[in-house]
């Protein structure tokens, strides 16, 4: 699939995101939030200044274009990322409604200069019983009961 008309300065200012972030001590990611043309949020990734392994560009950007809007539905947005999202930020980009991903980079160089993701891939596909991280299942019922109630909750606000 091609880039559209205009979009190639956002991947461009993404990239440009993740060299600025890394002179400020944070990792080589960028991401760009653009609505209707106009830049919402602009994120790199912080994990390691803010001591937060969920503070990926996506991520952060994600959380200031939903705070900005005052919506968790970003689904009329499109990201542009300087690297192709990880599992955590693709999980991310999904629950935010965001129908467009535009990436400079791929998670296989992305391995090559040591942020290798490929276990989470392999691990999300595996049974709770194969995965490495022990899934440990118990309250069942006590778990279940809240999801009743929400369901049977009148003004709540389906995600």
């Amino acid at each position: 699939m091609k880039l559209k008309q205009g979009e190639r300065k956002f991947l461009e200012m993404a990239i440009r995101t993740a060299e600025e972030n890394m002179a400020d001590g944070g990792g080589p990611f960028g991401a760009v939030i653009v609505r209707d043309g106009k830049v919402v949020a602009c994120s790199g990734n912080r994990v390691v200044p803010g001591h937060d392994p969920t503070a990926h560009a996506e991520v952060m950007a994600i959380r200031m274009a939903a705070a900005a809007a005052g919506t968790h539905d970003l689904s009329d947005c499109v990201i542009y990322a300087s690297c192709e999202p990880c599992p955590m930020c693709l999980g991310a980009i999904y629950w935010a409604g965001i129908r467009r991903v535009v990436y400079a980079s791929d998670r296989y160089r992305a391995a090559a200069a040591g942020f290798n993701d490929n276990h989470i891939y392999q691990e999300l596909s595996l049974e709770n019983s194969e995965r490495t991280i022990a899934m440990v299942r118990s309250l069942t019922g006590e778990g279940n009961r809240i999801f009743r109630l929400w369901e049977d909750l009148p003004d709540k606000v389906p995600y």
